[in-house]
């Protein structure tokens, strides 16, 4: 039925128009008396929970509630204010210091991990205390208290940790730092260990596709990690960490304002492992010796007056590792039959820059522009095989924001342009590429706190290797009733597998590199294609006085195409473009509590259904546990003595039994179970903070003391024909202790 056109403005009006936004700033004055905003403070109608936060310059927008008319204003740290609403703008709303006040003011923090109720993406919000619960060294051990990703380590002999999500790898997952891409490519392996987690203010996770604002390429979802702000951090950071196996930190920030706008600082990260660790006695390092320097300048620059705001980061990295057998010398064994040893040697200088305008007169109006450069340089070498790759990336995205009538229509949109420049050397062949794409985007989202809300995106992007095509993706939320949320969302994904860069711990054993390529432009294979699917319920309410939130979250991704990556021969590690089917179902459960007064409970359970096609046969994923069952338990003491608390955490997760690879065609001595069997890991964690300034901890990993036995087969003979390190499904160090303390003023 074709609609007339003015149908469709009176239908446009009606949505447009039927329930107009209230809109505000949160400010206060400082010390000169000048008003500046307040970004994140509560905005919510009286008596409800309905309502919104303040952007980063304080502003807000919320639908009119005819019935209530009241809007309580509030942040932690203010006074709260109760307003009147007779008119659509409310001008500036002041919040005073509760400082001034005689009465005592008591607060409570917002957790430090959060799900929303009103976000329309399925995001968990995950702040730097959160980080804090364990030693927190770099991004990859950022997750070891959240329960929504699983860190896995890749093999026995790199000790490389790799995220998982939805059952799928981290190559299917896009990391972003501050919304412009990070680990990708040639990092893919190494990357989560080249972001300290001293460096880190928040970190959020999407599950499912994601929005197209940020790409094509997410399939499972989006791990989008915040940087500290020079204006807003501590002038100055100190914290160092030291563990059993002589591996030692050193993380600092200085930080400078040179005006009230304008702020620079200088964060420094080094770390060294220099124990000769071989705990099993199987004669190969369990841990690798590695040393790492790291170095950003950070530049932050802001003007809520003028609207404009703007960051530049320059950080060099530079990261070593000696892994293998315990008596090997790089300078005599290198590229011999001596002893079996690899280094690891990379490079890599990153250059970004971001500003944005918030129109000051239509603060719901603004644009942003992206750009950021990379140059990574690995040489390694494992055993007798030789990896080298250098990647060159350019990325830059503009975005205009903006809305069609109120605020509760908006829209974004934008132009993206990416290039990545590959070098590979594998042994004796050369694999050269170059990945060029250009793409536009379109974003509306449809925002209702009460009721239904909805975000649909599309953009349309040309790339010399992958074509012309279209990627759609679609969110939805839907109030069920009070403190109750349902989404919905589904997506397309697609994107170009680096086969040796995403796997580089199969060259950590005697299998044979075998490319079943059909002509693609990926190694001689296709790109990877799939849709992703999921819904999600979550309840937040109040059981026995105290804070309690249910969840359940169901997610299917499907492949249209896949490169599949086939360990079922122990003698060869084949790469070929899926025939059939391959698909993952993931379902995970949470069930959150506060027991006793700052005595929290986070528990839960997690399901995974992971079947591939392969050339021998439909099979489940390997090492791939069938269930994760998580428990975080963290206590905090009450304040004495200005700020002198006991922290105390324990984590502990339960993993299921994993497929292993087939290797029932190697000699009995070199065969592995069918499957492996289930263990438990605990870690721990005590802080004692002594003051606003100074703290220290203590802590332990896997201190049940589970290892796998074997981890390595045919360890006595690592240039033979059955050497394989990479079928670990559990630890291989032994129980770990560290220390450590942060100083900051």
């Amino acid at each position: 039925m074709r609609l007339s056109p003015l149908f469709c403005l009176l239908l446009f009006g009606y949505f447009a128009h039927s329930q107009f936004q209230v809109t505000g700033k949160v400010v206060e004055y400082n010390d000169k008396g000048k008003i500046i905003p307040v970004p994140n403070a509560n905005v919510y109608w009286l008596s409800s929970s309905i309502g919104t936060i303040s952007d980063f310059d304080g502003n807000f927008s919320t639908p009119y509630q005819a019935a209530i008319k009241k809007l309580v204003v509030s942040s932690v740290g203010y006074r709260s204010d109760t307003i009147p609403v007779n008119r659509p703008n409310l001008g500036n709303i002041v919040l005073y210091s509760t400082v001034a006040l005689d009465e005592v003011v008591v607060e409570q923090e917002v957790a430090p991990l959060q799900k929303s109720l009103f976000k329309v993406q399925n995001v968990v919000s995950v702040d730097s205390r959160e980080m804090l619960k364990a030693a927190c060294c770099n991004l990859s051990e950022s997750f070891e208290t959240n329960p929504t990703v699983d860190v896995n380590v890749s093999d026995a002999i790199l000790g490389a940790k790799q995220i998982q999500m939805l059952g799928l790898n981290s190559p299917y997952l896009m990391f972003t730092q501050e919304n412009m891409p990070s680990i990708r490519g040639a990092s893919q392996v190494f990357g989560l260990s080249f972001t300290p987690g001293s460096w880190i203010e928040s970190i959020q996770i999407t599950k499912g596709a994601g929005s197209v604002l940020n790409g094509f390429e997410s399939i499972s979802g989006h791990i989008n990690s915040e940087l500290v702000k020079p204006l807003t951090d501590k002038r100055f950071f100190l914290n160092v960490y030291g563990n059993n196996y002589e591996r030692y930190e050193f993380n600092t920030r200085l930080n400078h304002n040179i005006s009230d706008n304008l702020g620079v600082g200088l964060y420094i990260h080094a770390n060294l492992r220099n124990g000769y660790i071989d705990e099993n006695g199987d004669s190969f390092f369990d841990t690798p010796l590695a040393q790492q320097v790291n170095f950003m300048n950070r530049w932050q620059y802001q003007n809520p007056e003028t609207g404009w705001v703007g960051y530049a980061n320059v950080q060099y990295l530079s990261d070593s590792k000696e892994l293998g057998q315990t008596d090997f010398n790089v300078d005599t064994d290198k590229f011999t039959t001596n002893a079996w040893g690899s280094e690891i040697n990379t490079s890599r200088l990153d250059l970004s820059a971001k500003m944005g305008y918030v129109f000051p007169e239509l603060p719901y109006q603004s644009f942003g522009f992206q750009t950021a450069y990379s140059s990574h340089d690995q040489n390694s070498f494992y055993g007798l095989n030789q990896y080298d790759i250098n990647q060159n990336s350019f990325y830059s995205n503009f975005i205009f924001n903006s809305i069609i009538g109120s605020t509760q229509h908006k829209f974004k949109t934008g132009l993206s342009f990416t290039h990545d420049g590959y070098e590979e050397v594998v042994n004796s062949n050369t694999y050269d590429r170059n990945d060029n794409s250009v793409g536009a985007f379109l974003e509306y989202t449809f925002d209702n706190l009460e009721g239904l809300s909805f975000e649909a995106g599309l953009r349309a992007d040309h790339h010399n290797n992958l074509g012309d095509f279209l990627t759609p993706r679609f969110h939805l939320r839907y109030s069920l009733w009070d403190k109750a949320s349902f989404r919905a969302s589904f997506g397309r994904g697609k994107r170009g597998a680096n086969i040796f860069a995403e796997n580089q711990q199969l060259f950590a054993s005697s299998r044979q590199i075998v490319i079943n390529g059909t002509g693609g432009n990926y190694y001689g294979l296709n790109p990877e294609k799939a849709w992703n699917y999921g819904v999600s319920f979550i309840q937040k309410l109040y059981l026995w006085n105290r804070v309690m939130d249910f969840s359940v979250d169901f997610y299917r991704t499907s492949f249209e195409n896949q490169v599949v990556v086939d360990w079922e021969n122990p003698r060869e590690i084949s790469f070929y473009n899926l025939e059939g089917k391959s698909y993952s179902n993931s379902l995970q459960i949470d069930w959150n509590y506060e027991i006793l007064q700052n005595f929290h409970l986070r528990s839960t359970y997690k399901f995974f259904d992971v079947v591939t096609d392969y050339n021998s046969g439909e099979l489940k994923k390997p090492l791939q546990p069938s269930y994760r069952f998580f428990i975080n338990l963290n206590y905090e003491t009450q304040p004495k003595f200005e700020r002198r608390i006991w922290r105390f955490d324990f984590t502990t997760n339960w993993l299921g039994r994993q497929r292993l690879p087939n290797t029932t065609s190697n000699p009995e001595e070199f065969r592995l179970a069918p499957e492996s069997s289930s263990y438990m890991l605990m870690n721990a964690q005590v802080t004692r903070v002594f003051s606003k300034k100074f703290e220290i901890y203590i802590g332990g990993e896997n201190i049940g003391n589970f290892t796998q036995n074997n981890p390595i087969l045919s360890s006595n003979d690592p240039f033979g024909t059955y050497f394989d390190s990479t079928i670990l499904y559990g630890p291989v160090l032994p129980s770990l202790y560290y220390a450590g303390f942060r100083y900051k003023i």
